[in-house]
This record gives C-alpha cells, structure tokens and sequence, in this order.
C-alpha cells in the first residue's frame, strides 16, 4: 500500500511538472522580446536583399536638398562620394543592396524625423539622436560622433571669442529644428532672441550681410563652410558635449520600423570592422580639431 501511494505522487508529480512547462511555454513573452522580434531581430527578417522595404528588391534612402558638403559631393547623393553617401552605401551593402538597387528620395529636414509615415526606408542627414525625437521615430545606433561649432567673419568681434560667455551678447543664428539652435539656447543663452532658418544657405547668407554676428553648425560643415563658402569667416571654437555623453548622428526610420534592427546591426558591424572609421578619415579628415569654448 505504502509502494502503491508513492508512485501515484510520482506519476500527479510528472504530471504537475509537465504542466508547468507547457504553461511557460504558452505564456505571453515579456514585451521587449517581443518588439525585439517585431523590430526584426531575427534572422529571416534581415534576410540580405529581402527586408520589407517600401520597395520590393530596392532601398529607398532620403536626404535633404540641397545636400551639403562635405556629408556629399557636388548635391548628388547618388555619386558615392562624401561621407554620408558613402556611409549610406554601405550600409545598404551590408543590408544587401547593391548600388544599383539603392534610390534616393528627397526629403527636408525637419520632415525627416516628423511624426507621420515615412515614404522611405531611412533617412541619412546629420540628424542627431535626441529622446524627444524618439517620440516621433526610430534611429539606428549612431554612425558619426559630432560636436557644434562656431562660425564668425574673421573681422567681427565675435571671431575673438574665447568662451561662450564672449557669445551670450551677439546674434547667433541656426538651422531651425537643429541640435545647433539647441546649443545657441541651452549652452549660450543669448540675450537677443536667436535666429532660426529653413536652411544652413540662408544661415551662410545673413552671415555674410552683417544681419548675424555667428552661426552654429556641426564641425565638419564649419570647416567647410570656412575652406570654401565663406572663405573670410573663421571657426571661433567649438562646444563640449553635453551631459557625458556625444552627440552622434543616426539613421532614422519610421516609428516601429521593422528594418531598424536590421539597420542598426549594419551599422554597428560597419564601426567595428573599421569602415567608418575609414570613410570618415577619407571624407573628414580635415575637421579634427578648433578651440573648445567654456
């Protein structure tokens, strides 16, 4: 009898065990998993050349008009040259694109990292990852590391500054919707109201009438604007980074973008076997280095 009752608690035991497994593997997924998965984390759905892009057997890739140097040569994004075109061609090779395969979409800054469907697969100009734009998109992990500048005509009384106390009583200018308009108002702190355009070419061109005393820009557009549009203006320095952390600019989906794993995975591959790296010392080499303003 006593033989008889322990092997019926054996046999509820086994039972009750395998219950128990089938209710976990039954049981709802933790939600990260599961974005994780619909995000495309999987292999099949970063199959190279297969994703859901918004056209089958093509990559659709959006910039700004008219894009600028030295993130592009000569306003055409198609030609490969300049490190955002670069950039973005390999990323599309490491997806499975070939160049052939890869058409380009123009779309306005601002509008880029909107809230709102997007008509492309991802957006690639010098948009920098924010939390508040996270809101409204998605973005890859970052493939350049970028700091804000200062531009000044070299006759100007802002060109000898050396501090950002120097700049709080000049009129400063940006791209509107930009990171640099951001450091103008949250770095600087101006006492006059700063102002904001549509675009960096009529930032260059009030800068050039006398209508502002400096413009903010990423580095690598300042020390093109300086080589090349605006030959008497001269970087007056540059910010540190904020809060510990760089500024980095990414590429930027649709919200709930089921490529954007399969997006970042390129890019972060493209970091560590070395080819940004490259790419930037081929398309940037010269934007190395100005004074940091405290």
């Amino acid at each position: 009898m006593h033989l008889a009752q322990r092997a019926l608690r054996r046999t509820a035991s086994a039972t009750t065990v395998a219950l128990l497994a089938l209710a976990v593997g039954c049981a709802p997924q933790p939600e990260e998993k599961a974005t994780d998965k619909a995000s495309g984390a999987t292999g099949e759905t970063c199959a190279k050349g297969k994703l859901s892009t918004q056209t089958s057997g093509k990559l659709t890739i959006a910039t700004d008009e008219p894009a600028y140097e030295p993130w592009f040569k000569d306003d055409k994004p198609a030609n490969g040259k300049g490190f955002e075109s670069a950039v973005a061609y390999a990323v599309a090779e490491q997806l499975g694109y070939d160049k052939s395969n890869v058409v380009w979409q123009s779309v306005p800054f601002n509008k880029a990292f909107a809230p709102g469907t997007k008509s492309f697969d991802f957006d690639i100009n010098q948009v920098s990852i924010s939390t508040e734009r996270k809101k409204a998109v998605d973005f890859s992990s970052g493939y350049y590391d970028v700091r804000q500048a200062v531009i000044a005509l070299k006759s100007s009384k802002a060109a000898k500054a050396t501090s950002i106390a120097d700049l709080k009583s000049l009129k400063l200018g940006a791209q509107v919707g930009t990171t640099s308009l951001n450091y103008i108002n949250d770095v600087v702190k101006p006492t006059q109201q700063p102002a904001a355009y549509a675009k960096n070419d009529q930032a260059k061109s009030a800068l050039k009438n006398g209508q502002i005393d400096a413009i903010v820009v990423d580095l690598p557009t300042a020390f093109y604007i300086t080589a090349a549009e605006v030959t008497d203006a001269k970087i007056v320095g540059q910010f540190e980074n904020q809060g510990g952390t760089p500024e980095q600019f990414g590429l930027v989906l649709d919200k709930g973008s089921a490529l954007t794993s399969c997006v970042t995975k390129a890019v972060d591959t493209l970091r560590e076997d070395g080819t940004l790296a490259k790419i930037e010392k081929q398309w940037l080499s010269e934007a190395v280095d100005a004074p940091v303003l405290k």
